[in-house]
């Protein structure tokens, strides 16, 4: 038990457990050893192996999985089966590496990659669905991270870290009536937090079309939609275009408003100390609807290109590439911070003459727009874009002097009220996971089912499984030791002859594969 003292009710340095519970490590309660998965390059009609994507909330998603280019003789030490565990050996989030999941049933034949950690407990001693549980426990997932290593900017966990973590044992009858009591009160709160999911996403739905009226002047219960929007072209993608509101019109954003590109980073530039450092927005802190100045960073340009590039209350803020679905995505600039400017990746959109409110604009952009910036965008690899060009074509709304500031006070007024609802709707999610870590820490702490004096003590579990595994151990090393002999003593092959001796009664010689001319 790698030295692990027990004391009267199961209290380990100061950590109290209840009698007959104990303090181990996960080696401790393992009997088979700890595996990592094998690399293997994709291949059609290969060996099916399961994809990281996996690794899904606690339980293994058998459906995701790919071919390998290996053979069924090759992939059978990796095989799972029902009641592993799978780990995540590494990732570029925190949050996600050591994530673990349970193998539910016995799958068809599908063998784990090299970015898992395979967990095998004994189910005679172990319940699964409680190393589950425990697995995703803040006692557990808080030593994790701390034993994660980065290179690279990938964290990576190992297979010692693994065994080396901190666990709390109970008996093995009172883990199923743990697992039992989590799986029935986590069912619960995974259909509320699953309506709240819903709740959620009706309100952003919501909330595009609020957007998109208050764009288009339709929002006014008593505006009359126009017969026919009619546009100056229809040269440039404009399909599509919504319903306005009768006296409003259609116009370029290159009519109405100075579209311009943000400044490119240069290496050289930032060393040198005599150029003015200053703000500078990039597109992770241009989101839908709302801008993210939670982390703004800085460069260092020369003092015309901050005069050129420096932001105005009202400007607009454009994603130029991405993902699809996110371009054109961002918000009004309204002087939050001093001499800030933005990257390249950003288009500044400033209206001229106050034709339109930059609400409204922005509002256009971030809903009725979005099926137009993906229209007209180019993907490449990874990420797609669209170039300035494109966006200064962009068709928008344009609605009559006098109705603008109460088209924009009616938009404000709904959006508030939606976005109180979605506040009360993230902090019920909240509350939720806050439940979860609390149901978590009473049920590993022996509060949420009561203790059996009849059940047998962790300790002596423990002392089972550490017997087992030692003789587990002692038959591997001893069929590794026969292997090796019996390396030692097979009779080796016959020579390949090299020279020119007479050849045996019987022997045939090869034919020369090259002739001299």
């Amino acid at each position: 038990m790698s030295g692990i003292k027990v004391g009267a009710g199961g209290e380990v340095g100061g950590d109290a457990l209840p009698e007959g519970w104990a303090w181990a490590t996960v080696g401790d309660v393992l009997i088979a050893p700890i595996a990592n998965g094998r690399s293997v390059r994709t291949e059609d009609g290969g060996f099916p192996v399961l994809r990281l994507t996996a690794l899904r909330s606690d339980k293994v998603d058998l459906a995701e999985r790919k071919e390998g280019e290996w053979t069924a003789d090759e992939a059978a030490p990796f095989l799972v089966r029902a009641n592993d565990f799978l780990i995540c050996r590494g990732s570029g989030s925190l949050d996600l590496v050591g994530r673990g999941a349970l193998v539910p049933e016995a799958p068809d034949p599908v063998a784990f990659p090299d970015t898992m950690i395979r967990v095998r407990v004994p189910v005679e001693y172990m319940s699964p669905r409680f190393f589950t549980r425990l697995w995703a426990s803040p006692l557990v997932r808080e030593q994790v991270e701390a034993a994660a290593r980065t290179t690279a900017g990938i964290y990576k966990v190992s297979q010692p870290a693994v065994r080396e973590l901190r666990i709390p044992v109970p008996p093995t009858a009172e883990q199923h009536r743990i697992a039992a009591a989590l799986d029935t009160r986590m069912a619960r709160l995974d259909e509320i937090e699953a309506k709240l999911s819903a709740v959620l996403n009706h309100l952003d739905v919501l909330q595009n079309s609020t957007m998109a009226a208050a764009a288009t002047g339709l929002l006014d219960p008593e505006a009359v939609p126009a017969s026919a929007p009619t546009s100056p072209d229809v040269d440039h993608g404009d399909s599509s275009l919504p319903a306005l509101a009768e006296g409003w019109s259609w116009s370029r954003l290159a009519d109405i408003a100075e579209v311009v590109g943000g400044v490119t980073k240069d290496s050289k530039r930032q060393s040198d100390e005599t150029l003015p450092e200053v703000p500078y927005l990039r597109v992770a802190n241009a989101q839908r609807a709302r801008l993210d100045l939670s982390h703004v960073t800085k460069i260092r340009v020369p003092a015309k290109t901050l005069s050129k590039l420096r932001l105005e209350n009202g400007d607009l803020l454009l994603t130029e590439g991405g993902d699809r679905d996110k371009l054109g995505r961002g918000w009004i600039w309204e002087d939050q911070i001093k001499d800030c400017i933005h990257q390249n990746h950003l288009f500044r959109a400033r209206i001229q003459h106050g034709i339109t409110q930059p609400k409204l604009l922005a509002w256009y952009t971030n809903s009725a727009a979005r099926g137009w910036f993906e229209s007209n965008s180019k993907q490449s690899v990874n990420l797609a874009s669209i170039s300035m060009s494109k966006v200064r074509n962009l068709l928008v709304p344009i609605p009559p002097q006098a109705e603008q500031f109460a088209a924009v006070a009616t938009g404000e007024r709904s959006l508030r009220h939606l976005t109180a609802l979605a506040k009360r709707t993230h902090q019920a999610r909240t509350h939720t996971a806050s439940l979860r870590r609390a149901l978590l820490a009473e049920a590993f702490s022996g509060r949420l089912v009561p203790q059996d004096p009849a059940d047998e003590p962790a300790e002596d579990l423990l002392k089972r499984i550490r017997v087992e595994r030692e003789s587990a151990e002692a038959e591997r090393k001893g069929a590794r030791k026969a292997a090796r002999s019996h390396a030692k003593t097979a009779t080796p092959a016959p020579p390949v002859r090299t020279d020119d001796t007479t050849l045996a009664d019987g022997e045939q010689t090869a034919l020369p594969l090259e002739f001299n001319s």
